[in-house]
């Protein structure tokens, strides 16, 4: 079964390159430009799996993902940032994140990130050892 994706992206050229990457491999249930939207559209479609950037408008990636595991959202969260920061990646996986992915990889590491999370694992970009 192909899980269900909703994907938080603010800057829309990144948010269609990673939609068409991604489209092929899952369900994708939509796209929003903001945190507040996140928190919505999240609300709305309980998707299995919300891949979002950490630096978002209105609320963070990160305090959206909170905010929504607070009220008892399941979905698993991935981020995808252009912040090649180990603390950072460390931060979101402490707060419940299940992913963390450079967008300078994500051509090559998002489908396989979203696959290992969707099957109960947690995944780390390897360019995180290389920061």
């Amino acid at each position: 079964m192909r899980p269900r994706v909703l994907l938080a992206e603010d800057h829309a050229i990144v948010a269609k390159t990673l939609s068409r990457l991604i489209e092929k491999a899952v369900d994708l249930l939509g796209t929003v430009s903001d945190g507040g939207q996140l928190v919505d559209r999240a609300r709305q479609v309980r998707p299995d799996i919300i891949v979002t950037d950490v630096n978002m408008p209105v609320v963070s990636g990160l305090d959206a993902m909170r905010q929504l595991k607070a009220e008892g959202m399941r979905a698993k969260f991935i981020f995808v940032t252009m912040h090649a920061d180990a603390q950072l990646a460390s931060e979101a996986l402490q707060a419940g994140a299940s992913g963390f992915v450079f967008k300078q990889t994500a051509g090559d590491e998002l489908i396989e990130a979203i696959q290992t999370v969707a099957e109960g694992g947690t995944y780390l970009t390897t360019a995180i050892l290389r920061s």
